[in-house]
């Protein structure tokens, strides 16, 4: 990831408008900045929430709040918490994610 030509700034994520999604149960609410290649995103998903797709995407992945279950394609299960994060290349192993209680992420990809 090369970050350049991206000025200072400040977000205040309450002023930057959700996208819903989705998924095969429950809904995720995206908020998504773009800076040249870079996404930056406020993610949160209801409680029941499975993805509809593996994806196969690289992410940087922060759990603000909630908790969060990371299913790689290989049957690997990981649970984040607060404070928790996970990173993973584009292109390495399809992964997808779910929570029961509902989550809160921070994601740059």
């Amino acid at each position: 990831m090369e970050m350049k030509s991206i000025p200072f700034g400040i977000t205040d994520w309450t002023e930057v408008q959700a996208v819903e999604v989705k998924g095969e149960t429950g809904t995720g609410y995206w908020k998504t900045l773009e800076f040249n290649n870079i996404n930056v995103h406020m993610v949160e998903y209801s409680a029941g929430y499975l993805a509809d797709h593996w994806c196969y995407k690289g992410h940087i992945l922060l759990c603000v709040e909630g908790e969060l279950h990371t299913e790689l394609k290989d049957g690997r299960i990981f649970t984040l918490t607060p404070g928790m994060t996970y990173q993973v290349a584009d292109d390495t192993i399809a992964h997808r994610s779910s929570t029961q209680v509902g989550a809160k992420l921070f994601i740059v990809d």
